[in-house]
């Protein structure tokens, strides 16, 4: 990612599955990045190629506890705030953990920002926050409906403190919100839950919902170079973009698209409604005209995201140890 105004930089959840692969590429393009993570869900071989670079530096830090957070914020240009609490399925067996780590920490690392004076703030929002819209695909002006996850509520309260802080600060803010991410050093989500179902008993798999469940996806590496192009063009103050690919496909698309990268025919079980767990959003699909609109255009689509992620995941069986 290049940015010639861009000297230094912190990446928040630096050793997750997009920060790690936003730190490579940072650095790659001569950036001095400030990594910080926890790794609570962040894991350390991510980031072996970073630790190696001179211009990395990684700070092991849990930014709901930390101490005189600014400090860490001296000298920076830009703060990539990726950090949080990203499984939506389980938000209502822990209320509290999606306000604390996505809210509260959001607020703690737009404080250290402000009192650092750093003036560019990106934040990682999420297509969730639309909720089960009426509006297909979803436009980033489309109305907010009732909020359907913990997840989802959390990344909205935060959207609304960093917009805040742009006009009260004079800070220049980009909000991107995902569609599901997938790719190389992908570790939650359903694609990887149906290879870890799979890897266990490669004859049958479970289903949570029926199946006609309609999701999007974009591969991280798309997901990188649409971040670089806004950023590269964003002239307002609060600049927000949808990011995903311009399609959908059913849950059962993908468990089809994943038993055939595996080569396997598995009894598969399905559910019986249209939603897997509380706050699955039955139809996701993102209006992304204003990031293609800048020149952005994905290099893979749906089905090349989940074989690729299958292939990664093949690869690297040692993810599953600690889970």
């Amino acid at each position: 990612m290049s940015n010639n105004t861009l000297k230094r930089v912190i990446v928040t959840g630096a050793a997750g599955f997009i920060g790690s692969t936003l730190v490579d590429s940072l650095l790659f393009n001569g950036i001095e990045v400030l990594g910080i993570d926890n790794f609570s869900t962040g894991r350390r071989e991510f980031l072996y190629e970073a630790m190696a670079n001179p211009k990395f530096e990684l700070l092991e830090e849990d930014l709901f506890l930390s101490d005189n957070l600014s400090k860490k914020f001296n000298g920076v240009d830009l703060v990539f705030h990726l950090a949080a609490n990203a499984d939506v399925r389980f938000g209502p067996e822990n209320p509290t953990k999606d306000l604390e780590q996505n809210t509260i920490v959001t607020h703690r690392v737009l404080e250290a920002a402000r009192i650092a004076g750093v003036k560019k703030f990106v934040f990682s929002s999420t297509g969730s926050v639309y909720g089960e819209s009426k509006i297909i695909p979803t436009p980033e002006d489309g109305p907010f409906p009732i909020q359907t996850s913990l997840y989802g509520a959390s990344k909205l309260a935060c959207e609304g403190m960093i917009t805040a802080y742009a006009e009260s600060f004079g800070m220049q803010v980009w909000i991107f919100r995902f569609v599901s991410i997938l790719g190389p050093r992908y570790t939650h989500g359903h694609v990887y839950d149906f290879y870890k179902q799979l890897a266990v008993h490669p004859g049958s798999l479970i289903v949570l919902g029926n199946g006609h469940q309609k999701k999007s996806y974009l591969h991280v590496t798309d997901c990188i170079s649409a971040m670089q192009i806004a950023l590269k063009s964003g002239s307002k103050s609060v600049n927000i973009f949808n990011l995903g690919i311009d399609d959908h496909c059913e849950v059962r698309d993908s468990v089809k698209w994943i038993t055939s990268e595996l080569d396997l025919k598995p009894e598969i079980t399905f559910g019986t409604g249209d939603k897997g767990w509380i706050g699955d959003n039955p139809l996701i699909h993102l209006d992304t005209r204003a990031i293609q609109n800048l020149g952005w255009q994905p290099k893979f689509n749906i089905e090349s995201s989940i074989r690729d992620t299958v292939q990664f995941l093949h690869k690297h069986q040692d993810l599953f140890e600690s889970d």
